[in-house]
């Protein structure tokens, strides 16, 4: 949900439900990358609440689309990592010699 003017949309606040910290540190770091960004945070209104609010407001564009492209360069940034690791992994099975498995009676 947004809580924002109708006649300025370079500052809204976003209310996310079911979500925490986890995505809401993420999304403020990813934010704070971006240029047109000139304030963002996150509250939690209650630990018992499963929601956060985070407040964006941008140099003039639309907090909305700001917002919405940090969230899609996070997903790029997850998909970068799963990938990475997912090689990883393979890698470092291709690289252990196949041990003999004798079974002991």
């Amino acid at each position: 949900m947004e809580h924002g003017s109708f006649s300025d949309h370079s500052k809204s606040t976003f209310s996310l439900s079911d979500e925490d910290h986890t995505l809401a540190n993420s999304v403020r770091f990813v934010l704070n990358q971006d240029p047109r960004v000139s304030f963002c945070g996150y509250s939690i209104p209650h630990p018992s609440d499963a929601r956060v609010n985070i407040r964006v407001q941008t140099t003039g564009d639309s907090a909305r689309e700001v917002l919405k492209d940090a969230c899609q360069d996070l997903m790029l940034m997850c998909q970068h990592v799963r990938s990475t690791f997912e090689k990883a992994v393979v890698d470092h099975k291709l690289s252990q010699p196949v041990k003999d498995m004798s079974i002991k009676k």
